[in-house]
């Protein structure tokens, strides 16, 4: 029986340390195959984060994490893409810190 991962766990550990997880990659897979803009949004608690980093790991193309699930089974070819990540998980104070540059 498979580990249940703990709030704060990333897609690459849960998948390394064979935690289980629920194969959402396949609804990032029309986002990857289709240009455009997309905006992400989710209430609270909803998985954002695991969304984004599911994401940030299928365009550093890292195919290992992904053995087993449905994208790879997929034609996604796992091409390497650069990936910026900008986080405002620090940011308490709001419009204050955000001027402070």
């Amino acid at each position: 029986m498979l580990k249940l991962p703990s709030a704060g766990q990333t897609f690459s550990k849960i998948r390394k340390n064979n935690f289980l997880y629920v194969d959402k990659a396949k609804y990032l897979y029309p986002i990857l195959k289709n240009e455009g803009c997309y905006f992400l949004s989710r209430p609270r608690r909803f998985g954002k984060s695991m969304r984004l980093g599911t994401l940030r790991e299928l365009l550093k193309a890292k195919g290992d994490l992904f053995k087993g699930l449905l994208i790879d089974q997929s034609d996604y070819g796992f091409k390497p893409y650069p990936v910026i990540t900008l986080s405002m998980a620090g940011l308490e104070k709001g419009e204050k810190d955000l001027k402070k540059g």
